[in-house]
């Protein structure tokens, strides 16, 4: 592991009880992850599970035409591949790291026997996994029936809140892929979070300068989508 890394920065592994987290410990492997690595493509059998720890990975759906769109976010409070624990071994959608940084890895094998010893880390992982799909169809609802503005400010939040610091570093390329959306429609609603002095975005860089105002703007998902994550897992301080 690097010396400067740290894998109780993700959540999960955080909670874990101590004899547990030292069972555990030597079968992490570190990792880093640059933007645009792909982790797993759609259909194709997983071989590791990812625990991000000061990284993001997006979780997107394409198109048989190459269109795409995001259909979760995975950050420190949580785990990129749940189909191998759940028993679907795929999914169809692919795993993209939207913001570089540090992850730990364990094999297939490893997570799936831990995961019928029904231990902690098996109820850890279930909560997580209905905290995932909350947000997974939360985000349905948003696209469908929202403005792009406030569907920045629910993907820049949800960003935030899985990241230290105020900074994302992102094309407005990369957003509109997630969103499934034009660049330009981004560019506008950007342009507008910019006006409002809630952000500052610059050369692949956000800067969100005022989170308060981009809660007030933004719609109901991201709290429904927090409020469950909030109830569902464990708080990384009090662990």
């Amino acid at each position: 592991m690097s010396p400067t890394s740290d894998p109780l920065r993700n959540r999960l592994l955080a909670a874990l009880p101590m004899d547990e987290w030292q069972s555990w410990g030597p079968k992490l492997e570190h990792v880093k992850l640059s933007l645009g690595q792909v982790l797993y493509e759609s259909d194709c059998p997983q071989s590791h599970v990812y625990f991000p720890a000061n990284s993001i990975v997006s979780l997107l759906y394409v198109m048989e035409n190459g269109a795409s769109a995001e259909i979760a976010v995975v950050g420190n409070e949580g785990v990129v591949g749940i189909s191998l624990f759940m028993g679907g071994e795929s999914t169809p959608s692919r795993a993209v790291v939207q913001s570089a940084g540090d992850a730990y890895r364990v094999k297939a094998v490893t997570i799936k026997d831990a995961f019928n010893e029904s231990g902690p880390l098996l109820h850890l992982l279930l909560r997580y996994t209905q905290a995932l799909i909350t947000q997974m169809a939360q985000t349905a609802v948003c696209n469908r029936h929202h403005s792009l503005d406030q569907q920045l400010c629910r993907w820049l939040l949800l960003s935030l809140d899985r990241l230290e610091g105020s900074e994302l570093h992102m094309t407005q390329e990369l957003i509109a892929n997630m969103l499934g959306v034009r660049r330009e429609g981004v560019t506008a609603a950007a342009l507008k979070l910019q006006a409002a002095g809630l952000i500052r975005y610059a050369r692949g860089r956000v800067q969100v300068l005022d989170r308060a105002g981009l809660e007030e703007r933004t719609c109901e998902c991201y709290g429904v989508v927090k409020r469950e994550y909030d109830r569902l897992l464990p708080d990384k301080e009090a662990s």
